[in-house]
């Protein structure tokens, strides 16, 4: 039987997400703001979470329906067979999120949509569960707007960005699904050398080596889907045999990332040995070194770079403004990176202007809460000048 499913994902990346969820067998994909919408199989929302390098969460539908009030809320929650999806004594969290709702407060419509979970629980076994908001083993989500109300049960547990490989965030960190986004919307491949001058603690070449290796992202962590009274444990250990055997650290690709801070380098080595990146970097075909992007030559003729530099003042008051540190680094583009095309993401809308080089491209996209600009400049020997 087909279920209903809804991956979450950053604002400005769900066309993105919504090619990725096509790739991996999802029916009716359908984007919205927010998120994409995909129908299948449990087995389908299982790969989705393995594999999706871009969503955040994928969260199954399990009931849907108008309301006008919280005791409408209450009735549409109350009438879910929650018994057959998990038990009397697991762990239980409750979130509300809205949209144009008209009710008062979304903390009481989270009550009510919590005492109907726990009065079924009790009326059918006279226990009750425990909510427990820090470490749930099931979290059922509600989504409201204006006339109608969704509920999902949250099949990730913790957000999918966190692949669990990461020990130290470093300093201004995107999240790894951002990461694998700009990528995805760069249109990088593995054939093309990548270089991220300010790689920070290796959050884009990282997720680039896993790309080429065919690393499935969610290989190395656990998901919420696996405490369900309904777990198909056979179909999860299929799906994890067959992503195991899709990793080739033998194949062909040249990844280099580089900070100013060779303590951020270590780090970032840190991070791809725990990836399982160990033999890529002893290879030499993933590359973290310690540079600054105002001077360091390219590491191949042609290529790709994507990265995310520092927005706004640096925190020492006595250094250079990013602004000028902008300046500096466009001005080492154009000397000795023709050939290559750029993809910074930035806050800063003046970002171009600073550069003086005229983007080819922009696309908004929220790092957080954060609106940010994804520029392309095409570096074109002499011609790319404001």
């Amino acid at each position: 039987m087909a279920e209903v499913f809804f991956a979450v994902c950053p604002r400005g990346i769900e066309e993105v997400l919504a090619r990725e969820l096509e790739a991996l067998g999802g029916a009716g994909v359908k984007a919205s703001a927010g998120g994409v919408q995909f129908g299948g199989t449990l087995a389908t929302a299982y790969a989705a979470n393995l594999h999706s390098r871009v969503a955040s969460r994928i969260l199954w539908l399990v009931a849907s329906g108008g309301y006008r009030d919280e005791a409408d809320l209450y009735r549409l929650a109350h009438d879910i067979p929650w018994e057959r999806e998990f038990a009397v004594d697991q762990r239980l969290r409750v979130d509300v999120t809205a949209i144009r709702s008209p009710l008062q407060s979304l903390q009481f419509a989270t009550l009510k949509i919590k005492d109907a979970i726990v009065d079924r629980a009790r009326e059918r076994t006279g226990e009750r569960p425990t909510v427990d908001r820090a470490q749930p083993d099931v979290q059922v989500l509600a989504h409201l707007d204006e006339r109608n109300a969704r509920l999902y049960i949250d099949l990730s547990g913790e957000s999918l960005f966190k692949r669990g490989w990461r020990a130290d965030k470093g300093e201004a960190p995107i999240k790894e699904n951002l990461a694998a986004a700009l990528l995805l919307l760069s249109g990088w491949t593995p054939d093309r050398p990548l270089l991220d001058p300010f790689c920070g603690s290796g959050t884009i070449v990282i997720e680039a080596a896993c790309m080429a290796t065919g690393r499935a992202p969610g290989l190395n962590r656990r998901f919420g889907f696996e405490k369900l009274q309904g777990f198909d444990r056979a179909a999860w250990a299929e799906l994890q045999k067959q992503a195991r055997a899709a990793v080739d650290d033998a194949a062909p690709f040249q990844l280099v990332g580089r900070d100013i801070s060779t303590g951020v380098i270590a780090i970032a080595q840190s991070n791809a040995v725990r990836a399982g990146l160990g033999a890529v970097l002893d290879s030499g075909k993933l590359i973290l070194e310690a540079g600054d992007a105002r001077a360091a030559a390219p590491p191949a003729e042609g290529g790709v770079i994507v990265t995310n530099p520092p927005y706004g003042e640096q925190s020492n008051p006595r250094s250079a403004s990013v602004a000028d540190m902008m300046g500096d680094v466009a001005t080492q583009l154009k000397r000795q990176y023709a050939g290559w095309q750029a993809w910074l993401l930035s806050s800063d809308r003046n970002l171009p202007r600073q550069m003086r080089l005229r983007e080819a491209r922009k696309t908004v996209i929220f790092n957080g809460a954060l609106e940010c600009r994804f520029f392309r400049f095409d570096m074109v020997a002499g011609s790319n000048r404001k």
